[in-house]
């Protein structure tokens, strides 16, 4: 009928009866639900391959929607997840990714909730990002980075405490 159920098709919870043969019924959850992304390969805007695993909260605000409009909504899900984040670590560098998780959750998740809450009736709730794994190339040069920069600092404050002795002797 012009793409809409009719009237009394989408019921609420309680009792409710159904014509067996007629009409069928499909029962919709609408608890918060948490959703494992796999991890995630992908390369960074500076060109450092990394391994990202995140979570996504969702919630299925409209069942008609959720039921009509998707076949699988929690599996649609599941992959507009998965490409979206693939997406958003393509446009963060390193540093913004190890860094800043929270400026780049709120960014899936804006992205996610765009493509999934006005058509499919699912509502995203929160996305987290758990882990980011880094190659073992990469892990040992910014270790190298670390200890260089602590090499620095401590010829610095040595240098300094000479400085200052020397300017008491000559005292």
């Amino acid at each position: 009928r012009g793409g809409r159920l009719r009237p009394g098709a989408a019921r609420g919870p309680g009792l409710t009866f159904i014509v067996p043969i007629m009409e069928r019924m499909q029962k919709v959850n609408q608890q918060t639900v948490t959703l494992d992304v796999p991890s995630q390969d992908g390369i960074t805007q500076d060109n450092v391959s990394v391994r990202v695993d995140a979570v996504v909260y969702f919630r299925v605000i409209d069942p008609v929607k959720a039921i009509v409009n998707v076949q699988n909504y929690g599996y649609a899900v599941s992959k507009v997840a998965q490409t979206s984040l693939r997406s958003v670590i393509g446009q963060a560098d390193m540093q913004e990714l190890l860094g800043e998780r929270e400026k780049i959750n709120v960014k899936l998740r804006g992205h996610l909730d765009s493509i999934t809450q006005d058509p499919w009736g699912v509502t995203i709730e929160r996305v987290e990002i758990k882990d980011v794994s880094l190659p073992e190339g990469m892990k040992r040069s910014m270790a190298r980075q670390a200890e260089a920069e602590r090499e620095r600092r401590a010829r610095i404050i040595t240098a300094d405490g000479e400085f200052q002795a020397s300017k008491r002797l000559a005292a």
